[in-house]
């Protein structure tokens, strides 16, 4: 009896093995499958980088001539801003033409403001 019990249990074990690889195996499997195509797509960010890189230098260069201008810009827009005439006196609040709107949202929720 005891060794159709030991028996019975390495054929379990096995079994159980057998099934892990093969769980295992398929996982893998889709892996690969996945990296196979991540890998054409690889290859094509790689070919468009290739066609972008001589591009770069001509893009640093034109932010090099932008960023050496910005203190010159910066010079003119106070010199423009100081010829400005200032904005004349305005009102504290300002009131549309139409007059002021009431509100009707108080009135929903029961809420009387007071009125000065």
């Amino acid at each position: 009896m005891l060794i159709l019990l030991t028996v019975v249990e390495i054929v379990v074990l096995v079994a159980g093995l057998a099934f892990f690889l093969w769980w295992t195996g398929s996982l893998l499997g889709r892996i690969a499958t996945t990296l196979e195509a991540g890998d054409g797509l690889v290859r094509q960010i790689t070919a468009d980088a290739t066609r972008i890189r001589p591009g770069l230098t001509h893009i640093n260069g034109t932010g090099a001539r932008v960023a050496g201008a910005l203190p010159l810009l910066y010079g003119f827009a106070e010199e423009i801003v100081g010829t400005v005439t200032p904005t004349p006196e305005r009102p504290k609040v300002a009131v549309p033409a139409s007059g002021r709107r009431r509100s009707r949202i108080h009135d929903t929720v029961g809420y009387a403001p007071s009125r000065h």
